[in-house]
């Protein structure tokens, strides 16, 4: 065994090699953690998206992230769990846990990751597959069919969220190459994000688009989606030390710093190109601040921290004001631009700053032998990996979702009227 699995592997309930033992202080951080991260979902972002779609779906897009967030915890307590965080038989492991936990089969309330109990990680854990897939949702507001969105959730936790976080973090081949992911570069922003732009390019483009003019139905929305999203990371990223500890010290505050500094980067980009600073790009900025630095939260310092949101607001905005006018694709609220571009930023960044210390949860090339480019491949091709794989495994599903409810897009009259009141006989405003 490589020595720089170990400490690792002893965070992970079905891997664990030593006797655990409860923390108070660990598992009460761990609960207040997954309660941030849930919050993260079904109100901040569904609020930063809602405010940014038009009046008449507004409540449909928030249902999207609302009811998909809960099919997405059922099916993580079924299958999802399992396949992550589960073994398989000898070659298979690389790729995917095995079905022995479905339904939490065989693991107790009593039972412990590390220093709290292992029904905390399970729930931790169910709010990052939670909020992956709604990601995705932002790419194909205003016309995709609800039932096709639900089915295609269920089935894209098991099929693809579930490998991806089993082989970053469950033990499969990426953890065990050394790929660093503290808190879901790749697992969550580049999977969702490419995710959004498969579903994107199959449901098509929206009617009009892009002649028509599409405003944001609110952005004050979307800025406390925003400010809401910000606040719930902290549980996302340093809940993601796995314990009250000063490695969850440097990842609050090395979040605080990035997202800060995209959030103004973002801002000054908008003075100088468009001569208007909005509240719109700097609630993006925070956004892109945010996702830039997940993966690298717990083992960078204060001055890589400050560079990753900088060049982060750089990638984001070349996202999603430059590459998709090139290319022509309708991702609705930049997912793609935001999610995956910038979560590539980050997973590469990584590699480049983390600090060689003996403290942090990790020992790869760079600590073996100052072999920091080597880091940086391992990095490049986590990276690869995770884009092939969810690429092949979202088109997929797509095909199975929408073969099941006879096509993903709604057709010409619903997306006129609005999908509001079209598929929920609702109105998100009654004004």
């Amino acid at each position: 065994m490589k020595k720089w699995l170990l400490p690792i592997l002893l965070l992970l309930p079905s891997l664990a090699l030593a006797e655990d033992k409860l923390d108070t202080g660990d598992t009460a951080w761990m609960i207040m953690s997954s309660a941030l991260v849930l919050l993260m979902t079904p109100a901040g972002l569904a609020l930063f998206y809602g405010g940014m779609t038009r009046s008449k779906n507004i409540l449909n897009t928030y249902a999207m992230v609302f009811v998909g967030f809960a099919v997405a915890f059922v099916t993580w307590i079924a299958v999802g769990y399992s396949i992550a965080f589960g073994t398989s038989a000898g070659g298979l492991n690389n790729i995917m846990g095995g079905f022995a936990n479905t339904f939490l089969n065989g693991i107790s309330y009593s039972d412990l990751s590390g220093s709290y109990p292992t029904y905390v990680f399970i729930f931790f854990q169910a709010t990052f597959a939670g909020i992956t897939v709604a990601i995705a949702s932002g790419s194909i507001v205003d016309r995709m069919k609800f039932s096709t969105w639900l089915i295609f959730t269920a089935l894209w936790i098991a099929i693809v969220y579930g490998p991806v976080a089993h082989m970053v973090w469950g033990g499969g081949y990426l953890m065990a190459l050394g790929a660093l992911d503290f808190a879901g570069g790749t697992v969550v922003h580049m999977n969702g994000g490419l995710a959004g732009l498969v579903l994107a390019y199959f449901v098509g483009k929206r009617t009009g688009y892009p002649t028509l003019a599409m405003k944001p139905m609110s952005v004050m929305l979307t800025a406390l989606g925003a400010a809401l999203l910000w606040f719930g990371w902290y549980g996302f990223n340093a809940g993601s030390a796995f314990g009250a500890n000063a490695i969850a010290g440097l990842a609050a505050l090395t979040t605080t710093i990035a997202t800060a500094a995209a959030a103004v980067t973002w801002i000054l980009i908008e003075w100088v190109i468009y001569k208007k600073p909005t509240l719109l790009g700097a609630a993006s900025g925070v956004v892109a601040g945010l996702v830039a630095i997940t993966p690298a939260a717990g083992f960078v310092g204060v001055g890589g921290a400050f560079i990753i949101g900088i060049v982060g607001a750089f990638v984001g905005h070349f996202g999603v004001a430059t590459l998709k006018k090139t290319f022509g694709y309708d991702d609705s609220l930049d997912a793609f631009g935001i999610h995956f571009l910038v979560g590539l930023w980050g997973a590469i960044a990584t590699g480049i700053f983390a600090l060689n210390d003996k403290d942090l949860l990790w020992d790869g090339p760079l600590k073996d032998s100052g072999d920091r480019m080597g880091q940086v491949m391992i990095q490049l091709e986590s990276a690869a990996i995770v884009t092939v794989y969810t690429l092949i495994g979202t088109v997929i599903v797509y095909f199975i979702a929408s073969a099941i409810t006879g096509g993903g897009r709604v057709d010409e009259e619903t997306e006129a009227v609005g999908l509001d009141e079209a598929i929920h006989g609702e109105k998100g405003l009654n004004l």
